[in-house]
């Protein structure tokens, strides 16, 4: 019998699975996976980890995995692919491929047929490929200037919301949640953690957000009240999402073509009103547009190349 791996790394998390030829036998999460964000060494051990334990939870040697796929964000630039490589050589003695998280993505959503993907995790892109195989993206530049509709920049944009309240007199409950999360007592800690350098990590922030707009209790009371500032940031979070999409469909589709569309990443998966919104905006302009409201889990593309 044949055993397959498959690996999805981001930043914040990689999932890794075990297959044979038809069905899943184990899986594991451990930490990010990143090279850019996070070094050689904690990839190397985060990669590591999770094959040990995905092997463990099939019970399958790492010595038999005759194949295994890895996509990784940043895998699109050649020395991080061969560096990846090298590491997962360490482990493995089968076949191995590096790609980028876009084509395990597109894989696991569109099979080798068209259609659009976007990703919203710690950072974010839209990738998209048409009948004829050509291709386009748009976003993912970075954590820094671009990445819009992310973790990171629902952090960065709710730290900046909160200040905003603050000029304007006003007290979000968001604000209080923010310090204590980055264990800060003032304005001026706020702001110097916040433009420190190296710049801290907004994508933690998530979570408490997605809480205070949806579940909020500020003070440990029950309001009943969504906060309008996580609000406000989680429906801008889905807009600037749906532009990224629309910019592939207008490269790749006709205005009037029927696109599939696919989303995929923790804050799709963890946030209904991004989802709602993503999908609203993005049908207002492409009626057409057929999105997947079940959000695309990239590890099942990985598995799926492994086994090709």
């Amino acid at each position: 019998m044949a055993f397959y791996l498959g690996i999805d790394g981001g930043g914040t998390k990689t999932t890794c699975v075990v297959a044979d030829d038809s069905v899943t036998l184990g899986s594991a999460t451990t930490g990010g996976s990143n090279i850019t964000r996070h070094g050689d060494a904690r990839v190397r051990e985060a990669l590591h980890a999770a094959v040990q334990a995905a092997c463990a939870a099939a019970r399958v040697d790492p010595a038999r995995i005759e194949s295994a796929c890895i996509g990784l964000s940043g895998a699109g630039r050649p020395e991080v692919r061969d560096a990846v490589a090298a590491m997962m050589g360490e482990v493995l003695r089968g076949r191995i491929v590096v790609v980028s998280d876009l084509e395990t993505t597109l894989q696991a959503a569109f099979g080798d047929g068209a259609g659009v993907i976007v990703i919203s995790g710690t950072g974010s892109i839209a990738y998209g490929r048409d009948a004829r195989g050509q291709t386009a993206r748009a976003g993912g530049w970075g954590l820094t200037i671009s990445d819009e509709g992310s973790a990171q920049w629902i952090g960065r944009a709710a730290v900046s919301a909160v200040l905003n309240a603050h000029d304007a007199g006003e007290n979000p409950a968001l604000w209080a949640t923010i310090l204590s999360l980055w264990n800060l007592t003032s304005l001026d800690e706020l702001v110097r953690h916040a433009n420190g350098s190296p710049s801290p990590d907004f994508s933690r922030l998530f979570p408490a957000i997605l809480a205070a707009a949806e579940n909020p209790r500020p003070s440990g009371a029950w309001t009943g009240h969504p906060d309008p500032v996580a609000k406000n940031v989680l429906e801008r979070a889905g807009m600037e999402l749906s532009a990224l999409a629309k910019n592939v469909i207008r490269r790749l589709f006709r205005k009037e073509a029927s696109v599939p569309v696919a989303m995929s990443g923790g804050v799709f998966r963890q946030s209904e009103r991004v989802r709602q919104v993503f999908y609203n905006k993005l049908r207002a302009e492409f009626p057409q547009a057929n999105v997947n409201p079940t959000v695309v889990e990239a590890v099942h593309g990985a598995i799926q190349l492994a086994r090709k």
